[in-house]
């Protein structure tokens, strides 16, 4: 059974720091691309940033140069490293691995950034 597993979501003031979590089990997700949307009140969820199997990587510009993806495939782990959170990074955060076309989610974390 494939699984998505986040952890890592909290409350901080703006211009602090959190990290995001996605352990996957139940196959080897190397090759997949795997990211983060968000999801915020009153708003489309949006992708916040995605890295391939290859390791190419993508940011939306709202947060780029505050937030660094990356993976550990020994772990079957991606990594969402948010500095300098601003409130509007406020949401939930879902964790995704996809592949030809299949998509598995994790079940979000909140991440909640106070003014």
């Amino acid at each position: 059974q494939v699984q998505l597993v986040e952890s890592g979501g909290g409350l901080v003031q703006a211009g602090g720091s959190l990290r995001l979590s996605c352990a996957a089990s139940g196959r080897t997700f190397s090759s997949y691309a795997m990211g983060w949307f968000r999801h915020a009140p009153g708003k489309q969820r949006e992708l916040v940033a995605r890295i391939s199997g290859g390791e190419v990587i993508y940011y939306q510009d709202s947060v780029k140069g505050r937030f660094t993806i990356s993976r550990d495939n020994a772990k079957n782990t991606v990594y969402l490293e948010m500095t300098g959170l601003k409130p509007e990074d406020t949401g939930v955060y879902l964790c995704y691995a996809v592949k030809f076309g299949l998509v598995y989610w994790g079940q979000g974390s909140q991440v909640t950034v106070s003014s």
